[in-house]
């Protein structure tokens, strides 16, 4: 009954995804994709039908999920201390190290709390007969939480009242979860989460969680060793302990100086500091020998070997081409099994026997014979499909979909109410992921029939819902996040005060003063000599590969803002994700004649960045940055245009009020650069007398500038599309 009334309800989110697509959009909710050598971030498609399972199936999945994962946990315990799983044949000791995800580096370490798989993937379909079957188990860096979470925010405010009418267990706990699980096991000191960098395709959730969480976003630049301990280094040099680090990067690249020595994004050092326990790492290093596709097999007996139980949850039927009975059936069965690389992810891989050729069949089978460890076989399981609303139609259309389901482990194991649906690109195909073309979808689990303990957990979960959100790592900028703060400062001024001095000259253009725009043209260092004015026009508000356009002065605000998510807030965020849509939807003449108009949409989006910004709760030390590098802009454009010196006051005194913030604190090397720039050119501008309030503003750090080059080490920072203006 309850899964019908709420499978009625949610067909009313269908009328609505426009709405939720779109909130989806000027939140930045992304995923990567490597193709051709080219990485190209995409907004992650959404299907507005939710997955709906019912309480009592869920409940039956979380209590096989736990069984998993603990057994799972058990393993690793054992692999990389006793091996006595190895000692008593359960898992013959060539699957373990020959294993691509074995690291004998980490041999007879203990993770601090003793737990090794903090967060687990695990990916599940399910029949037409409705049973569930386990296809694989992440115990790496599984991705996919933070897009239901943020999506089930946005069904929310977009249908208040849907989920007052149905009962769905509230997914908003796990960064919660993810928090306490990193409290548990942290050493001493602060909590980050170490991302490899804004073109990683899981940025977005590396970003968010980091928001949520309240833990510090850290690149691998921001992070040192010494003396076996790991330290955040903010921008000034000083030295925060680090007590847990949730990475966002593969094994192999975590330390050059213990594994792949060309690591160019690993922390030189960390894994002493892991083996001597001064430093937690979630996941930890080693945990592919477990989760490797060929271990899968025997994951039923571990779960009896160490918990002395049936599995709860049953693999899908499996062949190991390396025991010479499971490779004559594979061989025989070749047309009928989907093999797997065990060395790959993400779908790649992955093939299905049907759909090769005889001769396709026999260099397979060739290949099988030749390297047996290296691949596994299944039988294909007929999995359900689920509707989908067709982009392109609007009908709704059978996909086939996973449910990836999320394990966190700290004290305790907890299942998350909720998990990432993923669905296919083709009818028909049964690749899902994402890195495939597939979309994802809501997971809702219903709560089971009202009563007074269920009221009691839901009072428990908004005291801790609001606790989280209270509860926020002290502000610790580094020297690429000052420099990100100062240049999003400069970009966001450019971008509205060029906008806001385009239009007088525009209008005055349309009055067939086409010689009023040289002036203006003049100021900005643009060519002055247009012969074609729309042909100029057009390139100076929408070429993205002209560094002097507006739009690439968006894009410059964007591309410092994206990695600041943790300190600004998806909700601050949004606005200059509008504003590169705006002007991205221009470009492409998707606002027709109103293209040149609609800009003055983006200037209201960054009176709202910065009015957002100056009312949040943000550090003074980081909003200081901002606006130090936004009324430098300032001055610079308004001298430029030649304003009366009575227009200046205003932003000098900012500029001294914002310096003042900084309190005895130094002045990183862009902001003292910039400055002195700056008074090389007003003379030159005629206003010589303002050069003595810049000398005071830097005065004012006198022997207090860091000489530091922030950018040396930094992916992102500053950004500088404009030579001629540091």
């Amino acid at each position: 009954m309850l899964e019908s009334s709420a499978r009625e309800l949610a067909g009313e989110l269908v009328g609505r995804r426009r709405s939720i697509n779109r909130e989806l959009s000027r939140n930045g909710v992304r995923f990567g994709i490597y193709a051709d050598g080219h990485y190209e971030d995409r907004l992650f498609p959404y299907d507005p039908i939710p997955r709906i399972i019912e309480s009592a199936e869920f409940t039956d999945l979380e209590h096989g999920l736990k069984q998993r994962v603990d057994a799972l946990n058990a393993c690793l315990r054992d692999i990389y201390s006793d091996k006595n799983i190895i000692k008593d044949g359960v898992i013959p000791e060539e699957y373990v190290y020959t294993s691509v995800g074995y690291f004998p580096q980490v041999n007879g370490v203990t993770p601090p709390g003793g737990v090794f798989a903090h967060i687990a993937g695990e990916d599940l379909v399910q029949g037409e007969d409705g049973q569930w079957w386990v296809l694989e188990d992440n115990l790496r860096i599984p991705s996919g939480a933070s897009y239901p979470l943020f999506v089930r925010d946005i069904e929310r405010r977009i249908y208040p009242t849907l989920f007052r009418d149905i009962h769905i267990r509230d997914n908003r706990a796990y960064p919660r979860l993810l928090r306490k699980s990193m409290d548990f096991v942290s050493t001493e000191g602060i909590a980050v989460i170490l991302t490899p960098g804004r073109q990683n395709s899981a940025f977005f959730e590396h970003s968010y969680l980091a928001e949520k969480t309240g833990a510090a976003l850290a690149f691998p630049e921001d992070l040192e060793v010494v003396q076996n301990r790991v330290y955040f280094v903010d921008y000034a040099g000083n030295r925060h302990r680090v007590g847990v680090i949730y990475r966002r990067l593969a094994d192999e690249y975590l330390d050059p100086f213990s594994f792949n020595p060309d690591s160019v994004i690993g922390i030189p050092g960390l894994l002493a500091a892991y083996r001597s326990g001064n430093v937690a790492i979630m996941n930890a290093p080693g945990n592919g020998v477990v989760d490797d596709k060929a271990m899968y097999y025997f994951v039923p007996a571990m779960i009896e070997y160490y918990l002395g139980e049936k599995p709860i949850l049953q693999n899908a039927p499996t062949y190991m081409p390396m025991f010479d009975r499971d490779r004559k059936t594979v061989l025989d069965r070749l047309g009928e099994l989907v093999i797997k690389d065990v060395a790959e992810a993400g779908g790649y891989g992955v093939v299905f026997g049907s759909s090769l050729s005889a001769a396709e069949r026999g260099e397979m089978a060739d290949r099988i014979r030749r390297e047996p460890r290296r691949f596994i076989a299944q039988e294909v399981i007929p999995f359900r499909d689920i509707d989908i609303v067709d982009p392109k139609s609007g009908e709704q259309t059978p996909r086939k979909a996973d449910l990836r389901a999320f394990v966190v482990t700290g004290q305790k194991t907890h299942v998350w109410y909720s998990g990432l649906t993923r669905y296919s690109a083709v009818q028909g195909e049964m690749i899902v992921n994402s890195s495939q073309g597939g979309g994802f979808k809501d997971t809702w689990v219903l709560s089971p029939a009202q009563s007074e303990e269920l009221s009691k957990q839901t009072q428990r979960d908004v005291v801790n819902l609001l606790g989280n959100r209270a509860r926020r790592t002290p502000a610790l900028v580094t020297a690429a996040k000052a420099d990100n703060l100062y240049w999003l400062g400069r970009y966001s001024e450019r971008t509205f005060t060029t906008i806001g001095q385009f239009f007088p000259f525009y209008d005055l253009v349309m009055d067939t003063q086409v010689e009023a725009f040289r002036p203006f043209a003049h100021a900005l260092d643009l060519p002055e000599d247009f012969h074609d004015f729309d042909t100029f026009i057009h390139s100076f508000l929408y070429d993205a590969d002209n560094p002097d356009s507006v739009r690439s002065a968006v894009l410059g605000a964007f591309n410092n803002a994206v990695v600041l998510r943790p300190e600004l807030g998806s909700n601050l965020l949004q606005y200059v994700e509008l504003a590169v849509k705006t002007i991205g939807d221009a470009a492409h003449g998707d606002l027709a004649s109103e293209n040149i108009y609609r800009q003055r949409d983006i200037t209201d989006y960054m009176l709202s960045l910065w009015g957002g910004i100056e009312d949040s709760a943000l550090d003074p030390v980081l909003k200081a940055f901002l606006f130090i590098g936004k009324y430098l802009e300032r001055v610079d454009l308004y001298t430029r245009f030649k304003l009366p010196e009575d227009d200046l006051i205003a932003p000098l005194n900012k500029l001294s009020a914002y310096a003042a913030m900084l309190d005895e604190m130094p002045l990183p090397q862009c902001f003292a650069s910039g400055a002195r720039w700056l008074m090389e050119q007003l003379p030159l501008r005629g206003y010589e007398d303002l050069t003595v309030r810049i000398n005071e503003f830097l005065n004012d750090f006198q022997g207090r500038v860091l000489d530091l080059d922030s950018g040396k080490r930094s992916v992102l920072n500053a950004m500088n599309m404009d030579a001629r203006r540091p």
